[in-house]
């Protein structure tokens, strides 16, 4: 019996598992990864009305295309899969057992702290390989050094050069998918191929971020290089692929090399961070109208997050990019987790932080909305730091006592009003951001805003 195609609402992202060159005139050709959205079903539900991303339309075929998925919350994707930490010599035999040669994992090595141990079946017994970590570097015999885990064990797969087998089977550890599967699964994985990297236009502690060209689009790169950050990095992308909104940095997909790098392409913003635009333009370019226009855009993407209980955590005008055509979208999505999650709050950004997030870890779509305070005294303020000549140790104290910032130079009344709503100490007084949003409808229609 063979399968029926299911039948994919208007508006669905997908992407080309193959070529279609077309035959017939309405067809809509395409290449292998190119992302498609679907227009409407015709009447034979094998074929699909798309448009491509420059908004040709025309008829595809079904089987040729995969549906974009988010990917399943609370999947542990990992890069090493093969990796599993702390466990003894005896645990890692056992789970190498039944013997096949070939089958490999890899953990810390008991003996040795901060070394590594390679652990591969060969012939129905185990051997142990250590793994010396010596200036940055990594070796097992050392003659071939390797930059991370990743390096090495992807040299030894394609040859065994001394070992007793060549490396053929992770055991995975249990609970994790391998980050390359889930990407591809979901149908958010590119190929490096198509990907040209022009010139660095950021540099982050993670790595850098760079202009690139995606088939013929201008895109941005964040790449990621240590395995360790590479992982953090990969709840990030996870978290992307489930947002879609016109006020959100868009995700385009995620190559996973399996040498060890990570790359997370995003469409490109133009003009930069909010906070940067605001200082650099000033007063005299921007109006009003100007202003108000960019509150809305960041209010709106913020409603959609509030709507699917996702909570970002680091609201500010730095983490807001500004695209070509001037509109503002909410990114870095680094510490954005489903609503029910607290978190170490060792890095938090004070001044943006509510202060019973910084009290008791306490994270909510509320906390968005003092940080969306901040940022809205970011904007009338054109860029300036939040709470301008208190040292930053009693900003603390004097907002628990109940300290609110005055309101920016020319700032409407209208708009300061919306900020002390957001700072109410009491999380449950804050309003939602849906009614933020009509605030600032009714301050634009009322032009209260002027």
């Amino acid at each position: 019996m063979s399968a029926i195609q299911a039948v994919w609402p208007s508006g669905t992202e997908c992407i080309a598992k193959y070529n279609f060159h077309g035959t017939a005139e309405q067809d809509l050709p395409f290449s292998k990864g190119d992302v498609l959205t679907i227009v409407a079903v015709t009447k034979d539900p094998n074929w699909y009305k798309a448009k491509n991303k420059v908004g040709r339309e025309g008829i595809i075929p079904a089987n040729y295309v995969q549906k974009r998925e988010g990917v399943k919350v609370g999947t542990k994707l990992s890069l090493m899969p093969w990796f599993h930490g702390k466990i003894t010599r005896e645990q890692a035999e056992r789970l190498l057992y039944p013997p096949e040669t070939g089958l490999f994992l890899v953990r810390e090595s008991t003996n040795y702290p901060g070394d590594y141990t390679l652990c591969v079946s060969c012939e129905g017994k185990v051997e142990h390989y250590r793994i010396i970590y010596n200036s940055s570097k990594l070796s097992i015999d050392e003659e071939v050094f390797f930059e991370n885990l990743m390096q090495l064990v992807e040299h030894y797969t394609t040859d065994a050069d001394g070992l007793c087998t060549r490396l053929i089977k992770p055991k995975v550890m249990e609970g994790t998918v391998a980050a390359q599967d889930e990407f591809s699964r979901s149908g958010w994985a590119l190929n490096m191929k198509d990907l040209k990297l022009l010139q660095t236009i950021g540099k982050g502690e993670f790595g850098d971020v760079m202009l690139g060209d995606y088939r013929g689009n201008k895109v941005a790169v964040k790449c990621i290089k240590n395995d360790a950050t590479a992982q953090a990095f990969l709840a990030e992308a996870s978290v992307m692929t489930q947002l879609r909104h016109s006020n959100l940095v868009q995700l385009l997909g995620v190559i996973v090399e399996e040498k060890g790098g990570l790359y997370i392409v995003t469409e490109y913003m133009a003009k930069g961070s909010l906070v940067d635009y605001l200082r650099s333009r000033g007063r005299s370019v921007l109006g009003g109208d100007c202003l108000l226009k960019f509150s809305l855009d960041v209010c709106e993407a913020m409603e959609y997050l509030e709507a699917n209980n996702f909570v970002h955590r680091d609201l500010a005008a730095r983490n807001v990019l500004v695209s070509e055509d001037n509109i503002a979208k909410v990114s870095d999505f680094g510490l954005t987790k489903e609503a029910s999650c607290t978190q170490d709050t060792g890095k938090l950004p004070v001044k943006w932080t509510a202060p019973e997030a910084l009290r008791e870890k306490k994270f909510s779509t509320k906390s968005d909305v003092w940080s969306f305070g901040i940022l809205l005294w970011e904007i009338y303020s054109f860029g300036r730091v939040p709470y301008p000549r208190i040292p930053l140790k009693d900003v603390v104290p004097r907002v628990e006592k109940g300290y609110k910032m005055d309101a920016p130079d020319g700032c409407p009344a209208a708009v300061y009003e919306v900020m002390r709503n957001c700072w109410h100490l009491d999380a449950a007084n804050r309003p939602s951001f849906l009614q933020l949003r009509e605030q600032l409808e009714h301050i634009k229609a009322h032009e209260l805003h002027l």
